[in-house]
C-alpha cells in the first residue's frame, strides 16, 4: 500500500475528499475544507484517516 505524502488529495469514506497536511505513521491528518460542499455537510475542518482507510486521487 502506498502512504499518502503531504500535499495529496486523498478519497475516504464514502467520497469524502481532503488534503493531507500531516503524515503519521498508522495515518494521516485531512483537511476537508478542499471540497467545494464543506459547509454544507457540517464537518470539522480536520480529521484523521487511517492509511489503510483512503486512496490517492492526485
Amino acid at each position: 500500500m502506498k502512504k499518502a505524502k503531504v500535499g495529496d488529495i486523498i478519497e475516504f469514506k464514502n467520497g469524502l475528499r481532503g488534503i493531507v497536511e500531516k503524515v503519521n505513521e498508522n495515518s494521516v491528518i485531512v483537511d476537508l475544507t478542499y471540497m467545494e460542499n464543506y459547509r454544507e455537510l457540517d464537518l470539522q475542518e480536520r480529521t484523521v484517516v487511517n492509511h489503510k482507510n483512503y486512496k490517492i486521487i492526485k
